[in-house]
Order: C-alpha cells, then structure tokens, then sequence
C-alpha cells in the first residue's frame, strides 16, 4: 500500500433493522440500503451516473446457512445492477462487514478501482433462534470448543468470568454498558429496540435501567439476556472512492486514515498465557509503557489479542498516538457487554484492566439507575456506541461493520439529525472516528480510523 492514493467515503445507507423482516427479500433489503446511500447524501451530481462510475464491488455476508444460497454475491450485484463489474465477496464471521470496508479500501488504494460499493446484509429471520445461534456459533471450533460450549454466550462467559478474576471487573459496570447502547437506541430510528420501529419487537425495545439488566434471565454467568446483543434482519451500504474524485462528488467526504486487522488461535485453549506476552507480541501503543504490563498475563482469555493488533496496525497508518486524545465517536462491536469492556482496553483507551473504570468516568444517577446524559462521554472525550451497538441498535452480521462505519460517517459529517431526525445522538464537532469490527471468539478483527477529509 506504499503509493500515495488515499481513499474517502462519500455515502451511507442502512435499512431499518429487526428480529424479522418479513416484508423484504436479502436482495430487497440491500436495494433499501443502497436507495440511501446513492439518493439520500447530498452528492454533487447525478446519483445514476455516480452509479455508472462504480468500478468495484465488494458484497458481504457471514453465512451461507441463513441465506440458503451460494454466490450470494452474484444476485446482490445483479439486483443492483452493478455488472460486469470486479467483484469479491467477504466472510469473516462478526467481522465480515469491517473487513469489507478494508477490502473495499484496498481495491481503491491499490488503484483496481476509484469507485466501490460495499453491500452488506443477513436475514438471520430465515431459521429459527435457536437454529441461528447455532449457526453463528460453528465460526469456533467445532472440533474442540463446540461440543462443550454449543452457543457463544458460553464462550463469552467464560471470557467474562477469566476478565471479573483477573481484574477485579464487576457486572455493575458490565450492566453500565448495556444501559449506555440500549438507551442510546431509543433515539436512532434504525435501531431494533426502538420502540418507534415498526419492526420492532415490543419485549426487546424500550429505555432500560441498572436494575433492569442486572435482574434479566440469566444466560450463562456472569452474561444475562440484557448484556447479549441482538440478531437481526438488514443491510447496509457504504460508497468508497479515490480522493480527488471523491471531492468532486461529495461536499463532505470523509477520509479513511487507517486501516487494520488482527487474528488469533480459533480454539480458545491456544491462546497464549505468557506474562509479558503483550510485549512479547511488540504490540504496546505509543501512550503505553513496558512497566504496565511486564508481568501481566496475555492474552489468556481476559483480552482480544486480535483487537490490539488491528488498532496498532490502523493507528500507525493514521498517525494516532494517544486514541483517547484523538478520536471523538467509536462504533465498537459490543456482542456482549464484557466484551466492549474489554475492547477499550485492546483499543486503548483504557488500561488493561481498567476498562470498568472508563465506564464508571461518565456521570451515572444511581437512584435512577441510568446515565445522566444520554450518549456519554467516557473520561470526558470519547463517544463510544452512540448507535446503540450489537446490543441496541442490531447485529445483522454482514452488515454490522457496514452499518457501523455509516454511523461513524455520518457522525463526522454531523448529519445525525438528519439520518435520525433528531440531534440527540450527534457527537459534538466530531474530528476523528473508529469501527472496531470482531469475529468468533477473537479469532478475527478489523479496526478502521476516520476524519473529516474537508
């Protein structure tokens, strides 16, 4: 990637998301997405000959098993009729839609292509519950962890448990976590618990409180229904071009500084649990130093090793030396509320073991068990999850990282009042934004870093 072209977003589109949505086809749902993005970000010219100027595509999505068709692909780019175009698909379980974004960013820094659509979408509405976790949990090892485990959240629990005993993390602040994305919810139109959308299922949509996800059914300790994100229905769209065609297109187009990924062992029990493990791997940040961390076991299962990879691989490109400092609004994939925790320390900032106390640094009612404001700000500088999150707003998985890089889009454009006809969730003169997008148990992660690019 050492030549000098730099990439841009110049358009988002998502579709409203829900348990179930019975009123359209996958290919539907991606046209729904893609109507937005095309019709509805205020490019400088024709939406139908910016369509005509497409060049590549990158389609995505997580499984074959829900959508009971291979070369998926093929029938979006023919419903979109974006033929004969260059086209990929991606799959890379709950980080599919990130690592679309960085394929798509590749195809244009490369110079393979100036504009690209990235489509991504599930309708995970296609089998029942059960069948769908099921599904979803054959991306760990179904040699060796599957039989034990069967679903995630039993993955997850067992992560969260290791977390609470390494760093003393409380299911308080993990419940925190879930008060933040749900409530945060109830004010993106989008999002599968607000109570405003018609899709929306009247058991899972509503504000929340403390109380509330602390006394949810229990799942798998310490993990109770409240602190588990959602599957959904929907698709999303993003349109990436080369820069200067992108100025020429777009008023407001946001630049991509820095792209990452990272991975890791599929079968938990090959993590390493070396102390000092984490300089071992050479993957402290710039803002870090050695003594922290020299005796601390890592990764275990306490960290996503995956997660710190990508950061440092995205923050080095972008120049970021201090992310706390430096980026205002994080769409991070929250499949549990441990899990975010944890990934403010793999992104960080926050100490490791200290992500419990970035969720206490915002100002909380106790006797009303919420926040104090809606879409805090944790340590006073960054917004993370203002979408609601997996465990708000949706997880329909190859569409997660998609939707999440639009509302980061959207949030550096300030155009959240627009999209969600309200300013209640709009970051304040955002400059600089993050998608941290993971798969499986940690197995695979993305990180992308955003500014303004006018």
């Amino acid at each position: 990637m050492g030549n000098d072209r730099k990439v841009a977003m110049i358009a988002g589109g998502l579709t409203t998301f829900a348990k179930a949505r019975r009123d359209a086809t996958q290919e539907e749902l991606v046209m729904e997405a893609a109507r937005m993005a095309f019709f509805n970000n205020d490019l400088l010219i024709d939406p139908l000959d910016v369509k005509r100027m497409v060049d590549g595509v990158v389609v995505s999505y997580f499984s074959d098993h829900f959508e009971r068709q291979l070369l998926f692909g093929a029938t979006i780019r023919d419903y979109l009729g974006l033929n004969p175009n260059q086209g990929v698909r991606i799959e890379g379980g709950g980080a599919t839609g990130g690592l679309a974004i960085k394929a798509g960013y590749e195809m244009v820094k490369s110079g393979d292509a100036d504009l690209v659509v990235v489509a991504g979408f599930e309708k995970m509405s296609e089998v029942s519950t059960a069948k769908g976790n099921e599904f979803i949990a054959l991306a760990s090892d179904t040699d060796f962890d599957f039989p034990v485990g069967g679903y995630y959240t039993a993955y997850y629990a067992a992560m969260a448990t290791r977390y609470i005993h390494e760093f003393g993390i409380t299911e308080k602040q993990m419940a925190k976590v879930g008060v933040k994305n749900r409530n945060n919810a109830q004010y993106n139109p989008f999002a599968q618990t607000n109570a405003k959308n018609p899709y929306a299922t009247k058991s899972t949509s509503g504000f929340v409180t403390l109380k509330d996800v602390l006394n949810s059914e229990k799942i798998a300790y310490p993990l109770k229904r409240l602190d588990c994100c959602l599957m959904s229905d929907g698709a999303a769209v993003a349109i990436l071009a080369e820069e200067s065609l992108a100025r020429k297109l777009s008023k407001k187009p946001v630049t991509i500084r820095g792209v990452g990924s990272g991975t890791d062992t599929m079968r938990l029990a090959d993590r390493p649990t070396w102390k000092g493990g984490l300089l071992m791997d050479d993957l402290l940040l710039p803002h870090e130093k050695p003594e922290w961390y020299e005796n601390m076991v890592y990764p275990g299962f306490h960290s996503f090793r995956a997660g710190r990879k990508a950061a440092k691989m995205a923050y080095q490109m972008a120049g970021i030396r201090n992310p706390l400092e430096e980026i205002n609004v994080v769409e991070l994939h929250d499949a549990y509320t441990s899990s975010e925790l944890q990934t403010y320390e793999d992104l960080g900032f926050a100490r490791y073991g200290e992500g419990g106390k970035l969720i206490d640094s915002a100002p909380f009612d106790e006797e009303k068990g919420i926040f104090k404001e809606v879409n805090p700000a944790l340590a006073g500088r960054v917004h993370i999850n203002p979408s609601g999150g997996l465990i708000g707003c949706m997880h329909a998985v190859g569409a997660t990282g998609i939707a999440q890089t639009v509302s980061v889009f959207w949030q550096l454009q300030e155009k959240i009042p627009k999209f969600y006809g309200n300013p209640v969730l709009q970051v304040k003169n955002p400059r600089m934004g993050l998608v941290h997008s993971h798969a499986g148990t940690g197995t695979d992660v993305a990180v992308i870093v955003m500014d303004r690019g006018w």
